[in-house]
C-alpha cells in the first residue's frame, strides 16, 4: 500500500483537486458492484493504467467518482447510486455491442 498522502483522511467532497479513480467489479451472484479499487493522485494514475493495461474501458465521471470514493473498499455500492452505475454499465455494454457489430460487416 503506498504512503498517505496528506488529505487522504479527509472526507471525498473536501479532498484538494487531484486525481481520483474508482473500480468497480460486478459479478451475477452479487446484489451490486463492489469498489475494488479507489484512491487519489499516483494511486488514481496507477488503478486507470492498470485498468488500461488489462484493456478495460476508463470511463471519466467526476461527480459519480466523488459520490464512489465515500464507499469503503470491498462494500457493495448502495442503492442510491444504482441508477447512476447502471447507466455506464448500459452505456459500455452497447458501446460493446456496437464494436462486435462492426467486426461482422
Amino acid at each position: 500500500m503506498p504512503p498517505e498522502l496528506p488529505g487522504d483522511d479527509l472526507p471525498a467532497s473536501q479532498q484538494p483537486d487531484r486525481p481520483s479513480a474508482v473500480a468497480l467489479s460486478y459479478a451475477a451472484k452479487n446484489k451490486a458492484p463492489i469498489v475494488v479499487a479507489k484512491g487519489y493522485g499516483e494511486v488514481a494514475d496507477a488503478i486507470v493504467q492498470r485498468a488500461r493495461d488489462s484493456g478495460l474501458y476508463v470511463h471519466a465521471s467526476p461527480d459519480l467518482v466523488k459520490l464512489l470514493m465515500q464507499v469503503d473498499l470491498d462494500v457493495q455500492i448502495p442503492p442510491e447510486l444504482y441508477v447512476a452505475v447502471a447507466e455506464v454499465l448500459a452505456w459500455l455494454y452497447q458501446l460493446d455491442n456496437d464494436s462486435i457489430r462492426n467486426l461482422d460487416v
